[in-house]
C-alpha cells in the first residue's frame, strides 16, 4: 500500500481520535479527518500550526514521519519512532558489528548504482551519459579511487543548461529546489531504515559525530537522480523564478510516488525504499550480499 504524504502550509490544529487524524483549519473552522494508517509523512510548514501529544503518539506508532519546516520553508527536523521493528535489537547488533570489508562492499554498490542512475538521467534528457556509465564500471571497494566525485563534476556540468551553475547547498537557484527535494528524500530514507529495524545514525560511509542520519545519507545516494529529474523539469517550467513556491514544493514532495524499477518490477519510490532498507538489513545479517537499489526509468 502506498502511504500518503500530507502537507500543511496554513494554520491548522491537528489531533488524533480513534486512529484518525483530525484536521481543523484555523482560518475557516472546517474539520476533516483521515486514517492515520494511510499516512507515511506529515509535513508542517507554518508557524501557527498546533498539534496534540496524542497525534504525535499515533503517528509514531504507525511509523509516520513528522517533518517540521523552518522559516525558509525547508525541512528542519524529523521525528521518527524509537521502536518500530519486532527484531530491532538483533538488527542493531548486526549493524553495529558489520565489518569494514562489508561496509566497503556496500558503499561500492551504492556509488555504482548512483552513477548509473545519473548516467541514465543524462541519456533520458538527451545529454551524454556515456562517460558516467564508464565511471560506474570503475568503482572499487569503498570507492577508493573516488569515482563518485569524478562523476559528480561531469554530471552537474551536463545536467543544467545554466551558465556557471555550481552545485552548492547555499548556492543560487535551482540549488534551493535540490536542497528541498533531498531533505524530503532523506526523511523518507530515514523512515524506511527505522521501519527495517536499523539505526539511521550508523553509516556505511558517511560518519560525522554531528550527523544523526549518516546511514540515510548513504542509502539515499542512488535515489538522488529521481529528485534531480524533477528539478530539471521545474527549472525549465520556471526559468525566471528564484523562489521556492508552493507548486514547486508539491512537485518535489510527489517524487516519493515516482515510478522506479526495482527487482525488475515497477514500483512507487516510497515502496521501493522499503525494499532497499530491508535488503540492507539482510546484508548486515549475512543473509544477502547485495543491496536492492532502484533503476531510473
Amino acid at each position: 500500500m502506498i502511504k500518503r504524504t500530507l502537507y500543511f502550509g496554513n494554520p491548522h490544529h491537528l489531533s488524533a481520535k480513534l486512529k484518525q487524524l483530525i484536521i481543523t483549519n484555523k482560518e475557516t473552522g472546517e474539520v476533516k479527518q483521515t486514517p492515520i494508517e494511510d499516512l507515511g509523512f506529515v509535513i508542517l510548514d507554518h508557524h501557527e500550526i498546533t498539534f496534540t501529544q496524542s497525534m504525535i503518539q499515533e503517528l509514531s506508532e504507525n511509523n509516520t514521519a513528522l517533518i517540521v519546516c523552518n522559516d525558509k520553508h525547508h525541512p528542519a527536523s524529523l521525528m521518527l519512532p524509537l521502536d518500530s521493528n519486532q527484531v530491532q535489537a538483533e538488527r542493531f547488533s548486526h549493524q553495529i558489528s558489520a565489518s569494514e570489508p562489508l561496509k566497503k562492499q556496500l558503499w561500492q554498490q551504492t556509488v555504482k548504482s548512483k552513477i548509473l542512475n545519473q548516467s541514465k538521467l543524462l541519456d533520458l534528457l538527451g545529454k551524454n551519459g556515456k562517460a558516467l556509465h564508464y565511471l560506474a564500471t570503475q568503482v572499487k571497494s569503498g570507492d577508493s579511487s573516488n569515482e563518485e566525485a569524478q562523476a559528480s563534476r561531469r554530471y552537474w556540468k551536463e545536467l543544467f543548461e545554466l551558465p556557471n551553475f555550481k552545485r552548492d547547498r547555499f548556492g543560487d537557484f535551482p540549488n534551493p529546489l535540490l536542497n528541498y527535494g533531498y531533505a524530503i528524500l532523506r526523511a523518507a530514507v530515514a523512515r524506511g531504515l527505522v521501519g527495517s529495524g536499523l539505526l539511521p545514525t550508523l553509516g556505511i560511509h558517511h560518519h560525522n559525530k554531528y550527523n544523526a542520519y549518516a546511514l540515510a545519507d548513504d542509502i539515499m545516494e542512488p535515489y538522488r537522480p529521481f529528485v534531480d529529474k524533477v528539478v530539471v523539469h521545474l527549472a525549465s517550467l520556471y526559468p525566471d523564478e528564484n523562489e521556492l513556491t508552493k507548486p514547486m514544493k508539491t512537485e518535489l514532495i510527489n517524487v516519493l510516488n515516482a515510478d522506479i524499477l526495482i527487482n525488475s518490477n515497477r514500483s512507487p519510490l516510497m515502496v521501493g525504499l522499503s525494499q532497499t532498507t530491508a535488503s540492507l538489513a539482510r546484508c548486515f545479517a549475512g543473509e544477502e550480499k547485495k543491496i536492492v537499489y532502484p533503476e531510473l526509468i
